[in-house]
């Protein structure tokens, strides 16, 4: 009884510590918006202003590309496009449309190592694709060439991914895919040129190829614009034994490049 009495009181204790110590953290740093770093009512949201400018992608929308329907069409509608031209991945799933406060973000990550909106940024991934997250046996990233790591620091797809693995409890299977040439920015780029750019980029290393086959794998990435690079992963996930393979991105663009 004595010893229960003990573990209660620690746990109280433990517990409080805690709350004083988020309490401390929040007067020191108060939490701000994500966009625009007004003050807000807690950490990791956006402000009312920059909430407006933020379009996010919810149902009815195509089972495969996620494409937002104008109208509801029914359970398990697929649209035109993917039906004239199915893609080599399963389902394709993102927050928001590329645009306004959803574009700022993923700069503001990207370009401007803001790699404290991350966690933000993967639990709303972890919200728009929960079911197939839930389903999944590993979550993977777009990798960058090691060159490009090395000058930027940073892969903001493996940011993103590592967060929504912690925070679904799925691993996070970092080395199963790798960049194995090294390609030119697709900024700027047309559909075409996109998909020869990428073509033979990606392969999954021997040592890795268990932790591919016969899984159903999420695949990371920061923006969906045209598809060719997470279709080229996909494709080398694919040869290595992958049972199916949903995209997952921040944003997307609903037509033409960045």
């Amino acid at each position: 009884m004595l010893g229960q009495i003990v573990q209660k009181s620690a746990s109280v204790s433990r517990v409080r510590a805690a709350t004083l110590m988020r309490g401390l953290f929040s007067f020191i740093h108060p939490p701000t918006c994500a966009g625009c770093q007004v003050l807000t009512l807690r950490h990791h949201a956006l402000c009312p202003d920059c909430w407006s400018g933020f379009r996010q992608i919810e149902r009815p929308y195509c089972e495969i590309l996620g494409s937002p329907f104008a109208y509801d069409e029914g359970e398990g509608a697929v649209s035109p496009e993917a039906i004239a031209d199915p893609p080599v991945f399963d389902r394709l799933r993102s927050v928001a449309l590329y645009e306004g406060m959803a574009r700022q973000l993923v700069h503001d990550l990207k370009y401007r190592d803001r790699v404290d909106l991350a966690p933000m940024m993967a639990s709303w991934m972890l919200r728009a694709a929960a079911p197939e997250v839930a389903g999944a046996d590993g979550v993977v990233a777009v990798p960058l060439h090691r060159m490009r790591m090395f000058r930027r620091m940073f892969n903001q797809s493996a940011e993103l991914a590592r967060h929504l693995a912690r925070q679904s409890g799925k691993p996070f299977l970092a080395e199963v895919l790798v960049r194995r040439r090294r390609t030119e920015q697709q900024v700027g780029l047309t559909a075409k040129q996109r998909a020869l750019n990428v073509r033979g980029a990606f392969e999954v290393p021997k040592a890795h190829a268990d932790l591919v086959f016969g899984r159903r794998l999420v695949l990371i990435d920061d923006v969906y614009t045209t598809g060719a690079t997470v279709s080229a992963a996909t494709s080398v996930l694919k040869r290595a034994g992958a049972a199916e393979v949903t995209v997952l991105t921040f944003a997307r663009a609903l037509s033409g490049p960045i």
